[in-house]
């Protein structure tokens, strides 16, 4: 079967966030997919089949992480609505039925893909004991995101501070459900991007996630609030970096990005 290797939240290869994405007829068991995950060894490797025509969705869409299974994930579902687009295997929007609702992917004439995803809630709590240790920088504010996410939101002073940590993974997987999202506001806010940010999973397996899409949804309600605006621009990552571009919509983000497949091969197993 095909696999291929898209590189998502940019526009040229070996930068933004890889994932993993084979189209099957439909799911085998969960034990394969893992292991088929854990070979690929990326953040997330996304499996979809079509579902019958007439229902609410399109194709059905799970991620897997080297570890675990995981409830949404931005990227990976970029980078399938991206190979389904480029080898005409769908046009315009494309809907997909996954374990957090119906998302979905719509191809734009610039040759970007907006994802329609659920606005993330956002709570403000206390800094988790050892937080500011683990990170190697303490928090300014800290907020719990919604189900389906699991993720801190934790501000930090500035994007310096930011694109500078150091973190202690192993002490940082103790600290939420799914990982740690740091950010600030950009050095330049009036300039390409408005916000920073990166993201830590090794709870799930993921040290460091190049670009994560699913942050987004918390992230963009986050800092629309801060700049009262509903169109704003993140810049995430460390080593690898990507861009993504959000649109509040109520209780619905829109995120916008390039994708770019560098590996299209052939699995075996």
């Amino acid at each position: 079967m095909r696999i291929r290797i898209v590189d998502a939240f940019t526009d040229r290869p070996f930068s933004g966030n890889p994932a993993g994405v084979l189209l099957l007829d439909s799911f085998p068991d969960d034990a394969w997919l893992q292991q088929v995950a854990a070979e690929v060894n990326l953040s997330e490797t996304a499996f979809a089949h079509p579902l019958p025509p007439g229902g609410e969705a399109d194709w059905a869409l799970r991620w897997f992480t080297p570890t675990t299974e995981v409830d949404m994930c931005g990227h990976a579902t970029l980078a399938t609505a991206h190979v389904l687009h480029t080898t005409g295997i769908a046009t315009g929007t494309v809907r997909f039925s996954a374990r957090c609702g119906i998302l979905s992917a719509t191809a734009e004439p610039d040759g970007t893909i907006t994802l329609d995803f659920p606005t993330s809630s956002l709570t403000r709590v206390d800094a988790p004991e050892g937080l500011a240790k683990a990170l190697g920088a303490e928090p300014v504010a800290v907020h719990d995101t919604a189900a389906h996410i699991g993720d801190l939101v934790v501000e930090l002073r500035d994007e310096a501070t930011v694109r500078g940590l150091a973190p202690d993974f192993a002490a940082l997987a103790v600290l939420s459900e799914r990982g740690i999202i740091a950010t600030a506001v950009a050095d330049r806010p009036d300039g390409a991007y408005q916000f920073v940010s990166r993201g830590f999973f090794p709870a799930v397996g993921i040290d460091e996630d190049p670009v994560t899409g699913s942050a987004h949804t918390a992230l963009a309600p986050y800092w629309s609030a801060r700049f009262g605006r509903d169109e704003l621009t993140g810049f995430q990552g460390g080593a690898r970096t990507g861009v993504v571009r959000t649109r509040l919509r109520g209780d619905r983000t829109l995120l916008n990005g390039h994708a770019v497949t560098v590996i299209d091969g052939e699995l075996h197993g």
